[in-house]
């Protein structure tokens, strides 16, 4: 069985200047770090392309791979979509507790059967 990979989305913040903001080796437990985008990579004016490279650059996503959600929220919103695309609906996230300081794993399954309350 191949590795797992953890896709983390953009760059953390100051990595290119050496300096991150935060610090996310912890989720080396989940897979190989894999990170899609840099972090100044910009959604505003044309989606097209950044939608083209993410497809590109996700098109071996597996269900048991990761996402680490980084960066800027649409981009974030476009990669969740793609994956789930990919997967029909079902894939991993890692969540970052700040109290316990550890990531979770979340599986997410977006046609799970079950009652919705009202």
């Amino acid at each position: 069985m191949s590795e797992r990979i953890v896709y983390v989305v953009q760059e953390v913040p100051g990595s290119q200047a050496g300096t991150p903001k935060i610090n996310i080796t912890g989720a080396m437990q989940y897979g190989e770090i894999k990170t899609l985008l840099p972090e100044l990579s910009q959604i505003i004016f044309s989606p097209g392309p950044l939608i083209f490279k993410l497809r590109k650059l996700l098109k071996d996503f597996k269900a048991d791979d990761y996402l680490l959600l980084t960066g800027d929220p649409a981009i974030i919103g476009v990669a969740c979509s793609i994956v789930s695309d990919i997967t029909n609906g079902k894939y991993n996230l890692l969540k970052w507790d700040r109290q316990e300081r550890r990531y979770y794993p979340i599986k997410i399954n977006l046609y799970e059967k079950g009652k919705i309350d009202e």
